[in-house]
């Protein structure tokens, strides 16, 4: 009979294919897979011996080197009794065969068994090392609920009795005197029909094994990330970023880290690259330098930190399961949306739930950070930036915000905040939280509080001073209304940064502490007195006879997490302390032109400050202010006789297009006042223009080049009769306090150059 070739790791036979041939080896090696394990046959061994009961192959058979099997068709087992009958011989090599993989399945069985157990006794260690450590450290616990609904052992198990009885046939047959039984071809046929179904039970209990680890190995590495092994790496990242002892936990995870090398595991768990994710971040843990990252790294180490971007997030974070995976599967659709930007219903949906989920991660990871001294780079990229994912925000983009994440300027300066530093400063209790949608501050908060009978005594008192509280107070209410302004693009806002919203390049739309330094230094050149507010000085309140004085107070300005093209002044004043900052916002990456946005906020801000001020009589022209004179001016315009017809219907035209709002018609006009007016170049009204005059007069500097317009010299006489009144009254009370403190002095000179317009304007 010819042989059959062959070749190195071809598949001779896979289990679910008919049965129709036995496969006698006459050279080579053969390896056999059964449930979680292997064996091997060689020369003299037949495949499929095993499998004469069963209609299809229950194992599978791969040649381990070039091999050459003899084939002996199997059509039922009439034709294995006749073949018997003929060939003694052949009876022979096939019981021996039979018998040989028998033993090796028993083995198997006996390796299954004690693996079975082993991992499950590592199972209920884990998870009680686990809960000890939720416990000690005061951690809610992440274990799925079903981790523990495994049972201790398997009912079934094989015939031991059974390994003996066809060890001794081996023998037996093996012997010489095992002629005389080979010559009776049904004892043969018998022999190995049973010794198939023996070995066909055994293989159901090795199967059984398998899938019960299976079950167990599910419980470390399950498809939805929801499992054993996510539980304690995070659990391990946290006590690392707290400074606790996580030596046992460490050792813990490191026999988990080798389960997919001794085990088969689903590809869908993907725990290949969960474990590769993990040393990853334990490097990074290790290496605080590398963690904490370096401008000096090249495009392609960078990328290769921020590949797990989400996962880093979502770890540092410690959302419970549901929540961490709804954002997971949700930032995994956004993702694959071609137009993120699309109006249809789906997309708007995902938007908005991705919002909602978004807050809720951007206070937990807020939170996580106040007891973490080194930031993981995701994590600040994610609080500065609104950054999540490498592929949402893209490569390019990815790198520059690694850059800009490792260095930040310090927090404050200039009064510039990024809005994780304006928390950080409301936690500290540098800043108190700003006023919600309704005009309501923390203050109000308590006292409707208080007087709804919702809180204790005890309990507001704790509430007022509650640092954590006041930071939640001011996510819940600034953060989602000033992010969405600043985006601009209402109807299709989210606030993870992606590639498809940056308009302009990323460099050069970043906000910087010296860009705006350097846009309000323009502004004060022009409009000197924009932040002065008028108070009286009271450590010199008693030398200078309560002289009111004017004192400076620059704007805080908190840059949103966002990519946008919107600015706001969001509060004029402090609570109700009108000498402190307002609070301006700004997008961190601003689309549009800077120097334009604090010249517009500038104007909303002179706008609500001089109705903060005047309070009810702000619009009551027997008043003067500049919100009276203006709304005056703009509610009677059409009577005005100083306007000619053409004037009349510009304006006209003017509050359509400002819907019919007073307000933003004073900043149009304020922003035309700073960048044409201040330089000659007439632009306003002469009603519009003797309003600014008065009240946002131009450095004295200025002076020389409006004379020479004559559109400006009746109101710089009018300014200049004004300015002098006040200098000569100030002259008299500098003339008073000759003698006083160099204090008190310093105090008068600065309102006489205020007064005479030439305070010096310097860098910010």
């Amino acid at each position: 009979m010819a042989g059959i070739t062959i070749e190195k790791s071809k598949i001779i036979r896979s289990s679910e294919q008919p049965m129709t041939t036995l496969y006698l080896i006459s050279q080579g090696h053969v390896e056999v897979q059964c449930p979680g394990g292997s064996y091997q046959i060689g020369v003299g061994d037949v495949a499929g011996i095993c499998e004469i009961c069963s209609e299809i192959h229950f194992l599978g058979y791969t040649a381990l080197e070039d091999t050459i099997l003899m084939p002996y068709p199997l059509t039922g087992m009439d034709a294995l009794d006749n073949l018997l009958q003929k060939r003694p011989s052949i009876a022979r090599l096939f019981l021996l065969s039979l018998f040989r993989q028998y033993n090796a399945m028993m083995e198997q069985a006996s390796v299954s068994e004690v693996n079975s157990v082993e991992l499950y006794q590592r199972l209920q260690a884990d998870i009680a090392l686990y809960e000890q450590l939720c416990t000690q450290h005061q951690i809610q616990s992440r274990l799925p609920a079903d981790t523990e609904e495994i049972q201790s052992r398997l009912d079934e198990s094989p015939d031991e009795w059974l390994n003996k009885y066809y060890s001794s046939l081996q023998r037996v047959y093996g012997g010489a005197d095992s002629d005389i039984l080979l010559q009776e071809p049904g004892l043969s046929l018998g022999m190995l029909r049973k010794g198939s179904l023996d070995l066909h039970k055994t293989y159901r209990v090795l199967d059984a094994q398998y899938q019960y680890r299976s079950q167990i190995l599910n419980r470390y590495f399950a498809p939805t990330g929801n499992d054993l092994f996510d539980a304690m790496t995070k659990l391990y990242y946290r006590l690392c970023q707290t400074g606790a002892d996580s030596g046992e936990l460490s050792e813990s995870i490191g026999q988990m880290l080798r389960l997919p090398d001794e085990y088969p595991i689903p590809q869908e768990a993907q725990a290949a690259s969960r474990v590769e994710a993990f040393r990853r971040k334990t490097d990074a843990l290790a290496n605080p330098d590398v963690s904490q990252g370096t401008r000096d790294g090249s495009d392609e180490e960078i990328l290769q930190q921020l590949a797990d971007s989400l996962e880093t997030i979502l770890d540092f974070a410690g959302l419970s399961q549901d929540k961490e995976a709804s954002f997971r599967e949700h930032v995994a659709l956004y993702r694959a949306t071609a137009d993120k930007n699309s109006s249809n219903d789906d997309c708007a949906r995902l938007r908005r739930k991705l919002t909602d989920e978004f807050y809720l991660l951007y206070s937990e990871v807020f939170e996580r950070s106040l007891s973490v001294p080194d930031l993981p780079v995701p994590v600040r990229m994610f609080l500065y930036f609104g950054y999540v994912d490498s592929a949402l925000a893209g490569e390019d983009n990815s790198v520059v915000l690694y850059r800009l994440a490792c260095y930040m300027n310090p927090p404050g300066q200039v009064g510039v905040y990024t809005f994780y530093d304006w928390l950080m400063a409301i936690y500290n209790g540098e800043k108190n939280p700003s006023r919600s949608e309704l005009d309501e501050d923390y203050d109000d908060f308590i006292h409707q509080q208080k007087r709804k009978g919702n809180l204790t005594p005890a309990e507001i008192t704790a509430l007022e001073n509650n640092r954590l509280e006041k930071v939640r107070y001011e996510l819940q209410n600034l953060f989602p209304s000033a992010n969405k302004v600043t985006f601009g693009r209402i109807t299709t806002f989210c606030p993870l940064f992606t590639a498809d919203n940056m308009l302009k390049d990323l460099r050069s739309s970043f906000v910087t502490p010296d860009k705006v330094s350097s846009a309000l230094t323009m502004l004060k050149g022009i409009d000197f007195s924009a932040f002065y507010r008028e108070t009286t000085d009271y450590a010199q309140a008693q030398a200078m006879n309560r002289e009111p004085v004017h004192v400076e107070y620059l704007p805080d300005i908190i840059l949103m997490p966002n990519a946008g093209i919107r600015e706001s002044l969001w509060q004029e004043i402090e609570g109700r302390k009108r000498n402190s900052p307002s609070r301006m916002i700004l997008p961190v990456f601003y689309m549009e032109n800077l120097d334009t946005a604090i010249v517009r906020m500038t104007g909303e801000f002179r706008w609500e400050m001089c109705k903060r001020i005047q309070s009810g009589r702000w619009n009551d022209v027997s008043e003067p202010s500049l919100t009276s004179e203006y709304f005056d001016y703009m509610q009677f315009y059409k009577k005005n006789t100083e306007l000619s017809k053409d004037t009349k219907e510009k304006l006209q035209n003017s509050l359509i297009r400002a819907k019919n709002s007073f307000r933003e018609m004073f900043v149009r006009d304020y922003i035309t006042w700073i960048f044409y007016e201040s330089n000659g170049s007439a632009r306003l009204n002469k009603v519009a223009r003797r309003i600014l005059f008065l009240y946002c007069p131009f450095p004295a500097s200025s002076d020389e080049t409006l004379e020479q317009n004559p559109m400006y010299s009746e109101l710089l006489n009018r300014q200049k009769i004004l300015s002098g009144q006040r200098l000569h009254k100030l002259g008299i009370l500098k003339q008073k306090l000759r003698g006083s403190t160099e204090d008190v002095l310093d105090c008068v000179e600065r309102e006489i150059a205020f007064a005479s317009r030439t305070l010096p304007v310097s860098p910010i």
